[in-house]
């Protein structure tokens, strides 16, 4: 057995791990949260860092949401907004190509 035939099966089996451990990050359904008491910072904190994987859960799945609607108010929206900004890059690539644009004068 070869290296290149060893990995060409590991691969697809680490790729499947990876995506179902990354499957069950996604927050639970609204009756579970009520019962646990309202989310607040940290659980919207959570859940927006999870959000891009929620979302593609939700397509599939009608008993996952991406936001958790029985939640404490302004302090899980301020976490999951944190999250959401951390998950999809937020303002901090908004200037990475700034210097590419600069043209030298001949």
């Amino acid at each position: 057995m070869t290296k290149h035939s060893v990995t060409k099966g590991v691969l697809p089996a680490v790729g499947l791990l990876l995506v179902l451990a990354l499957a069950a990050c996604a927050p639970a359904a609204p009756e579970a949260s009520q019962a646990a008491g309202a989310p607040g910072f940290w659980q919207g904190l959570w859940h927006g860092l999870i959000s891009p994987v929620t979302f593609i859960v939700s397509l599939f799945n009608d008993k996952v949401g991406i936001y958790e609607v029985s939640n404490s108010g302004s302090w899980y929206d301020a976490g999951f907004m944190l999250g959401v900004s951390v998950a999809l890059g937020g303002a901090a690539r908004g200037g990475g190509s700034a210097g590419a644009r600069r043209t030298t004068r001949p």
